[in-house]
This record gives C-alpha cells, sequence and structure tokens, in this order.
C-alpha cells in the first residue's frame, strides 16, 4: 500500500468518526448514556475479538492493567461528549470536541514541566477566538452541553497523551481490543444502577447503536492501524481535521441543522487553529527549497 491509498482510507475513518455525532445524537432518543456507550463499545469489542483473536490470546497481566487505567479515561471522553450533545447542535460539538489537537501539547507541556511553543500558544489563541464567534461571539450563553464537549476533549487529550506511553509497553492491537471491552462492560455496569440496561427499541436506535459499533469504533480503530503504518503522523493529522466538517455536514443533510455566520467563521477558525498545529512551517519551507534547488541545478 502506499501513502496516497493510507491517506485516503484516513478520511474514511474520519468521515465514519465525522458520523458519530448525528449517531450518538439519535441514539439518545432513547437510550441512556451509559446504556448507548455500553452497547457501542461491546459491538465494537466482539467485532474486533474474533478479528485479531490470535494477538488477544497472548495478552499478559500488563496489557490488562493498562487497557483497564486507559478504559477509564476513554468512559470519561464518551460519557462527557454524549452528554454535550444532548444539549448542543452535532456541528458545534464536532467542533469542540476537535480541539483535544490542541490541549494533547498543553497536557504534555504539563507532565515535562515546559512552556509549550509557540505555534501551540498561538493556534490556542486563534481557536479561543473560534469557540467564542461558535458559541455566539458578544451574545454567547455556552451552555452546559458545549461545556461538556469542551471537558471531553480535554479528557480525549489525556487518553492520547497516556495511551502513548502505555502502547510502547505492551501490544497495540491486544489493547485497544480489551479497553474497548473494558469500556463496554463499566459503562452497562453503571446503566444498570442508573437508567437500566435495554436493548434499543426503535429502528433509529437500532442504526445508531450498529453504526457508532461497527463503522465508528470496530471499523475505525482497524483502518487506522492499518492505514497509520503507511503514512505519516503530519498527514494523519491534517486529516483527521476534516472530523468536525464531516460531522456539521451530516448534521445539515440529516437534520438541516445549521449554524449562524458567526457560528460557521468561527468554525473555520478552529479548523484553522488545528491544521496551524499539525503543520511544520520551517520544514515545509525547507523542502521546498530543496526541491526549487533540484529542479534548477
Amino acid at each position: 500500500m502506499n501513502q496516497k491509498k493510507a491517506d485516503w482510507m484516513l478520511v474514511v475513518v474520519t468521515l465514519f468518526w465525522g458520523s458519530s455525532y448525528l449517531f450518538m445524537k439519535t441514539g439518545l432518543d432513547s437510550l441512556g448514556v451509559f446504556n448507548l456507550i455500553g452497547l457501542r463499545f461491546l459491538i465494537a469489542f466482539v467485532i474486533t475479538v474474533l478479528l485479531f483473536n490470535q494477538w488477544i490470546r497472548k495478552t499478559n497481566r500488563q496489557t490488562f492493567m493498562y487497557s483497564f487505567y486507559l478504559s477509564i479515561i476513554l468512559l470519561g471522553v464518551f460519557l462527557f461528549i454524549m452528554l454535550g450533545v444532548k444539549t448542543t447542535s452535532a456541528s458545534k460539538a464536532g467542533f469542540l470536541v476537535s480541539l483535544t489537537v490542541l490541549f494533547v501539547p498543553l497536557i504534555e507541556a504539563l507532565l515535562i514541566r515546559k512552556i509549550p511553543e509557540r505555534k501551540v500558544l498561538l493556534s490556542g489563541c486563534v481557536s479561543l477566538l473560534g469557540i467564542f464567534l461558535l458559541t455566539g461571539g458578544s451574545d454567547a450563553q455556552v451552555n452546559l452541553g458545549d461545556l461538556y464537549c469542551i471537558l471531553g476533549a480535554l479528557f480525549n487529550a489525556g487518553y492520547i497523551v497516556f495511551a502513548d506511553r502505555f502502547v510502547k509497553r505492551v501490544h497495540a492491537i491486544a489493547l485497544g481490543v480489551w479497553q474497548m471491552g473494558f469500556v463496554g462492560a463499566i459503562a452497562l455496569f453503571l446503566s444498570l444502577f442508573t437508567e437500566g440496561v435495554h436493548l434499543p427499541h426503535t429502528p433509529g436506535a437500532w442504526i445508531s447503536v450498529l453504526g457508532l459499533g461497527i463503522l465508528c469504533s470496530a471499523a475505525g480503530y482497524m483502518i487506522q492501524v492499518v492505514a497509520q503504518h503507511f503514512t505519516s503522523s503530519v498527514h494523519a493529522g491534517i486529516i483527521f481535521t476534516l472530523e468536525p466538517v464531516f460531522a456539521a455536514l451530516f448534521a445539515f443533510l440529516f437534520t438541516g441543522e445549521q449554524l449562524s455566520t458567526s457560528g460557521y467563521f468561527g468554525a473555520a477558525l478552529v479548523v484553522v487553529s488545528i491544521v496551524m498545529m499539525e503543520l511544520r512551517p520551517m520544514k515545509i519551507i525547507r523542502r521546498f527549497n530543496a526541491s526549487y534547488k533540484e529542479r534548477n541545478v
């Protein structure tokens, strides 16, 4: 597989993830938050166990422990995101959760006690302006759903930081599969005492659960693992900035959901801030200069 094909595979993954906000909003009409999270991840767990059973059989105690730790953080990610989409629009949620890319270097800087790079600080300022416009500008009334989505992005950044450390010590696929199983089991256990566990009872709810479990979790995870072996992290990071764009597109196509003029401008600034984080200007300039010299030798 070449890099071009791998990049297109990541575009498909991002498309799946963009659709997840609509699936979550639809599923929450008839299912509780923990119930929906539990069903989503148990479906993904069963599928990935069947596909990756040869690696699962070699799981050691350390892999179990790391999977459990990550599952707690991952449960927090989806708990806050789902609480957010219940009270804010799917398109707005997509853009707010994409702030994960900005939170990651900030958390890393806190852990190693180092001032973030200038591009991180600049990107943060641009994203704050984007959030300001996205949530209404000077007339902003930031609702609880918006805050939940931002908390979801913060938890997601924490998940990425710790997963990056854990995955270097154990088998990545086994870690990913078991964490999905733990999230599903813990979520259904909590649902049993807070909401009551039940299966979807409407076609829309079934579509949401299966879409989240099969497309957004199982397929998304598997395709991402394969594709990122053949492309760079810079390419992947820039491609993933399309997630909120796809979220807004699906929300518009299927529910007619729209942002205000200032909201669209704010959403654009959020995407710009993320691209600024992923691009390495000096590296691009050096490559351009090297290419220019080769053509003119």
